[in-house]
């Protein structure tokens, strides 16, 4: 496959061109770099002969007609605003890229007749009570500026298919972790903050439960997805490791052997969800895909990665 990857400098779309480039396939990678994207998280495949980086802005038509080469099979956009506090703070930037800019890119696959693969998030499903999982018939009912806007681009995607034909697929995976991920979401916001001896923040009561996937896992998923999915249809990716945040706060700490003083209650998020669990039986019977990763394998392997990659966080808590 020849893919046009955008949002490929921030963490997952990184991890994905990484695997994907690793199975022999070609990437042309447009990232507008913002706070969020590293160029170093690429920097050992920057020179590969499948390889190409064009910086620019998804909602620039131009800029996204002249990174198309010939023979691109498919669009797979990670591109996105996706901090839910900034959006909260600011939910304009969140519109512009994650709605506009999905417009420009589907557009741009319709022009040339190609796949597009929109990745979203379980969280334009909204909130789950104690029981219960989102499949992918699920009705979405965002709670917060930026599910509104990912779901909205949803829709989008949809519509493009049901008016116009355009192959596509979306994918809705549950909370990824692993390497790379910028130090503002709460497990490399607990570890490096736990390394640096200082508060950790808890929302509200910390029983916000959230299900887990390691981002290869997320990787392999995509992949399938791409070679097997079927045009017009979602599937949802999770990774069967449920925990409350407190849960998963204390985990971390005792991995780290660090003191649970750490912990810091905080004001709660507004309009916070309380719970998100993904049933992932649809895309393992179509597509034979499943996690992999055991997540007290996973979890122990990231915190030793932001251990050893001091220097990676450091810069990217300076520039955002």
């Amino acid at each position: 496959m020849r893919l046009l990857v955008t949002g490929g400098a921030g963490f997952i779309g990184s991890n994905f061109i990484r695997y994907i480039i690793n199975k022999n396939h070609s990437v042309v990678n447009i990232d507008s770099l913002t706070y969020a994207g590293n160029p170093d998280n690429l920097k050992d495949i920057s020179r590969h002969k499948n390889y190409r980086f064009v910086r620019g802005d998804i909602s620039d038509s131009r800029l996204v007609e002249s990174a198309f080469e010939r023979d691109i099979d498919a669009i797979v956009n990670f591109a996105a605003e996706s901090h839910v506090d900034r959006s909260i703070s600011n939910s304009s930037p969140f519109i512009k890229t994650n709605v506009e800019g999905t417009r420009v890119l589907l557009d741009a696959a319709l022009s040339r007749g190609v796949r597009f693969l929109q990745i979203s998030t379980d969280e334009v499903y909204g909130s789950l009570g104690a029981r219960g999982y989102f499949t992918e018939k699920t009705p979405l009912s965002p709670n917060n500026p930026y599910s509104a806007s990912k779901a909205a681009a949803d829709l989008l995607v949809k519509a493009y298919y049901k008016t116009y034909g355009l192959p596509v697929n979306i994918t809705r995976c549950s909370n990824n972790y692993g390497p790379c991920q910028h130090p503002e979401k709460l497990i490399p916001l607990t570890i490096t903050n736990a390394l640096r001896d200082i508060p950790v923040p808890v929302y509200g009561d910390g029983h916000y439960i959230r299900d887990w996937v390691h981002v290869e896992d997320h990787c392999r998923a995509i992949e399938a997805v791409l070679q097997r999915g079927v045009a017009g249809e979602a599937y949802n990716i999770g990774g069967g490791s449920e925990r409350t945040n407190i849960e998963l706060v204390k985990t971390i700490l005792g991995i780290m052997q660090k003191d649970e003083k750490l912990i810091s209650f905080v004001k709660d998020r507004p309009g916070h969800d309380r719970r998100y669990a993904i049933d992932y039986a649809k895309i393992k019977r179509e597509l034979g895909w499943c996690p992999l990763m055991d997540f007290d394998r996973g979890i122990k392997e990231t915190v030793r990665w932001y251990v050893e990659n001091t220097r990676w966080w450091k810069s990217m808590l300076r520039e955002g």
